[in-house]
């Protein structure tokens, strides 16, 4: 089974590549397109075979070994296979990367990015962003402008660009590579496992490494900046660096930050004390402060990526479910000759539950190991018991931040794919949902959600309620032990 699927998803990975080719999101490709354009254009049929049968094989090669590759080596081999046909293949599923081309190309030019659209600023490569970003300004962090920049700067024109920007998404994902084992074995969970689930899904061949979002630089800095914490609790030095690393993460992707509080109970050293908390504590907080105050300072640009978080909600998906609720309110007011405008609402709703959410999350985990420092041998146990607890609860913060936010891309459940496969005890429950958003984009980048709103909204929603109820009941287990 091993070497099918091996050689099944290499066989999928090639398939991609030549999809991008006939109909990838090349600079000069139409935009707008629609399912129905794509198949009519020149090779269309064979730009959707190639792409829909390349995805299910991927798919079904990753899945079929979920129970973990025949060795650590061998998942990264393979991953490493199945990545080298993206690795040369035009931008795929998303024409994110023209974004970050000409928001590096603002700042390169002495705009800045916060504050002005990329049409505005006078972009020469406008007309290869996607038109629905074009006039809001930057949502990412001082770091990944600067990053942005240098590939500007160094590329010399918009493929080299765009190259460039693919090898820092690439050295990202060495970077998470690197630092998987040393968290698995902290946690206790085989290698093997971690670096398949992690690594070999379609979602970070396609989107991270053909792809190059940015996503893959801040898994890369977060799960460093957790390694450090986790291998040395308690030093200052240590947690510092850590601190640094998680900071850097943020100010590539602000939603990074929803790890920091528990990556804060990893590094508390013996007991669980509120005196040990704030004393280690504080050495991190104080290293991503450091790290989010200089890189804010010494871009010239302040805290106004801050402001640009606010305009990444311009898109209405019903891939997210607190949009999926407010569509449904919305379709349901129009029966009656009404327009609630609920959308807003359920986002804020969501957004306040999240924040409610994740007080609960790290509360739980707080007390799970206050509840260690009474357990004989407390030492022992404790430093067992630390990293699994906390990067757990870290995981399961990423989900509800992804499951909670106003908009959801695929690409998206590459941030808690890469916790969840080094904590989780049941695979399926997070599993399924990556195989499937893994279908929700053509090659070209055409998002499937836009020509499936009323019946996704639906969808979404009637599952949202399935999903409450499931959990809700008595006797429900948790969601990480969920089949």
């Amino acid at each position: 089974m091993a070497l099918a699927a091996r050689y099944g998803g290499l066989a999928g990975a090639v398939l991609l590549a030549v999809a991008g080719y006939l109909g990838g999101a090349l600079p000069d490709s139409p935009l707008g397109a629609t399912p129905a354009s794509i198949w009519r254009a020149p090779g269309g049929p064979a730009t959707l075979i190639c792409w829909l049968a390349g995805t299910a094989l991927l798919v079904g090669a990753w899945w079929s070994l979920r129970a973990g590759a025949p060795s650590t080596r061998w998942a990264y081999v393979t991953a490493g296979l199945w990545a080298l046909p993206l690795l040369v293949a035009p931008p795929l599923g998303s024409r994110d990367v023209y974004s970050y081309a000409c928001q590096g190309w603002t700042y390169a030019h002495g705009v800045d990015p916060y504050t002005v659209g990329v049409a505005a600023a006078g972009c020469p490569w406008v007309d290869t962003v996607a038109p629905i970003w074009r006039d809001t300004p930057a949502p990412y962090g001082p770091v990944f402008v600067l990053l942005a920049a240098l590939a500007v700067s160094l590329g010399g024109g918009l493929t080299g660009t765009v190259v460039l920007l693919r090898v820092i998404a690439v050295a990202g994902l060495l970077l998470a590579a690197f630092c998987l084992p040393g968290l698995a074995r902290a946690v206790g969970v085989p290698t093997r496992r971690a670096v398949w689930l992690a690594l070999a899904g379609p979602l970070v061949g396609v989107h991270l490494v053909a792809g190059a979002h940015n996503d893959a630089v801040m898994l890369g800095l977060l799960l460093c900046g957790l390694l450090v914490v986790v291998r040395r609790p308690g030093r200052p030095s240590a947690l510092l660096f850590a601190g640094v690393l998680l900071g850097l993460a943020v100010t590539v992707k602000a939603s990074a930050v929803v790890v920091v509080p528990f990556a804060v109970l990893a590094g508390v050293h013996g007991r669980y004390t509120v005196r040990a908390l704030l004393r280690d504590g504080g050495w991190l907080a104080g290293g991503l402060l450091g790290a989010v105050l200089v890189t804010s300072a010494l871009s010239g640009l302040g805290f106004g990526w801050v402001g640009g978080l606010t305009r990444s909600g311009d898109s209405e998906q019903w891939t997210s479910p607190p949009t999926a609720v407010g569509l449904v309110v919305d379709y349901a007011g129009a029966l009656v000759s009404r327009d609630p405008q609920a959308v807003p609402v359920a986002r804020a709703v969501a957004l306040l539950l999240l924040a409610g959410v994740l007080v609960v999350l790290w509360w739980r985990a707080w007390q799970a190991l206050r509840g260690l420092n009474d357990v004989r041998r407390r030492v022992t146990r404790i430093e067992a018991a630390r990293p699994r607890v906390a990067l757990s609860g870290a995981a399961l913060a990423l989900v509800a931040t992804v499951v909670l936010s106003p908009v959801f891309h695929p690409w998206y459940a590459t941030w808690p794919l890469a916790l969840l496969a080094l904590t989780a005890t049941r695979t399926t429950w997070f599993l399924v949902p990556a195989a499937a958003a893994a279908f929700l984009a053509l090659p070209d980048g055409t998002n499937l959600a836009r020509f499936t709103k009323a019946p996704g909204a639906l969808a979404m929603t009637a599952l949202l309620v399935v999903v409450v109820v499931r959990r809700v009941r008595p006797g429900a287990r948790p969601a990480e032990h969920a089949p």
